[in-house]
This record gives C-alpha cells, structure tokens and sequence, in this order.
C-alpha cells in the first residue's frame, strides 16, 4: 500500500522528500570507528651485507609507477637566489633630509634616522613640525639634500624594525549579505597603541632638538617641495 495517498490523479499527499524520509531511506552520514590509518613513510632503513656493500641504506617503501604520465605537469622552477637588502647610497646618512616623491606625504622633507633589514629607510617628519610620523619608504623614491643634522645622541631602538610596522589582519564580513549591509557604513579607525606614540614622541624629542641649533630649520622642513613650469629636477642642485 502506497505511504503517499493522491489527492488526484498524479498528485499525492506528501513530497517526495517526505515519502523518502518516511520509508527511512535516509540513515545519515556513515559513521567509522575504525582508527585513521597513518601513511607510511616514502623510506625505510636497511642494512646491507657484504664486505663491500656494508652498512645501510634508504629504500622507497612503494614501488616506481611503471608508466610515464600521459601529459607533462609543470612543475614550479626553484630559485637558488636570496632576496639581498639593496646598498644605501652614499648621500644618504643619519641626519640627512631627503624629499618624498611618492606616496600619502610626497613634496614634504623627513629626516632619515636609519636603514632597515629590508633595505626601506626609517624616516620621521618629525610630527609635531610637518605631520610625517615613523615611516618606511623606499630609498628610489626619494632626493637626498646637502642639509644634515647631528643627531649623534640619538639611538633609535632595535625594537623598530620591519616587524614594528606590520598590520593585523583586519576580519571581513562572513557572508556576502553582511558584506552589502556593510558597504556604505564608514569603518571606525582603530586607535594607536600607545606605545608607538611614546616611541614617536621619544624620537621626535631628539630631532627637534638638533632642529633647534639651526636657524629657519624647522620653517624649511615644514614647507612642502615641489617643480614649477620650466623647472626640472636634474638641473636642480638640493
């Protein structure tokens, strides 16, 4: 007798997926409780005999496939070269103003403090007299000035590396819903730690200081560079 009784002709009481549920069709996902085998290792060690053939060797515990795989697969080339931190030039020491050309605070001047394991140049405004906070920036976007600073009391700590300046991973939205719902809400900023302020602040002391000692120094740092018509950057002495 059929577990679905018609309505009409054709059309019956319940869904297929109702009559398959009550004729128990459905008994869930397979359930083992059989441990989870470990493979095996590629290698095993073995001892070979003989005067010549003593000691031990490594032998492949699975066997070579006897054929060739009917298309090539590429596989990834191997490089054998290191990633090497690019030389500071020469113009470029403690102390010296370099000129931003790229980036959030290009045309204004910084004072490069030092040179990072990267190869990136440690730079400060300082803050509190053009708004350049701790940055890096890459020496080939730059122009190094014959102004320089003594800042031979100045030590900047080894806990300001490249490491300092790495991001959290920001979370996205889970689902594209909540990615839409999200589109036109600005995201809040996240606050400063403190302790980069007080690293900034401690840095900064040390450069106004030597700032100080020059004349119209600070007034020079805190205008911005730029070209005018008919001016061009490689006839131009800085």
């Amino acid at each position: 007798m059929a577990r679905s009784k018609e309505l009409v002709p054709g059309i019956g009481r319940l869904s297929r997926s109702q009559v398959a549920a009550r004729r128990g069709l459905y008994k869930g996902l397979k359930k083992s409780d059989k441990p989870a085998v470990e493979a095996p290792a590629p290698h095993t060690e073995k001892t070979v005999g003989g005067d010549k053939n003593g000691g031990k060797r490594l032998v492949p515990t699975t066997k070579a496939p006897r054929y060739y795989p009917a298309e090539d697969v590429r596989q990834p080339k191997k490089s054998r070269k290191s990633p090497k931190a690019p030389s500071l030039r020469t113009s470029i020491t403690p102390g010296t103003i370099l000129i931003l050309l790229a980036g959030r605070f290009r045309g204004k001047r910084v004072v490069f403090l030092k040179q990072l394991e990267s190869g990136l140049l440690l730079v400060t405004g300082p803050f509190k007299i053009n708004g350049v906070p701790l940055r890096r920036v890459n020496q080939a976007y730059v122009i190094a000035t014959s102004t320089k600073l003594e800042l031979d009391g100045l030590k900047v700590d080894e806990k300001i590396n490249d490491s300092y300046f790495a991001k959290a991973p920001v979370k996205g939205a889970r689902s594209a819903e909540e990615e839409f719902f999200e589109g036109g809400k600005p995201k809040a900023k996240e606050a400063l730690p403190e302790s980069r302020t007080a690293d900034q602040k401690e840095i900064d002391n040390a450069v106004i200081a030597a700032v100080k000692k020059t004349e119209n120094l600070a007034k020079y740092l805190k205008a911005s560079w730029g070209l005018s018509k008919g001016q061009y950057p490689h006839q131009l002495v800085f």
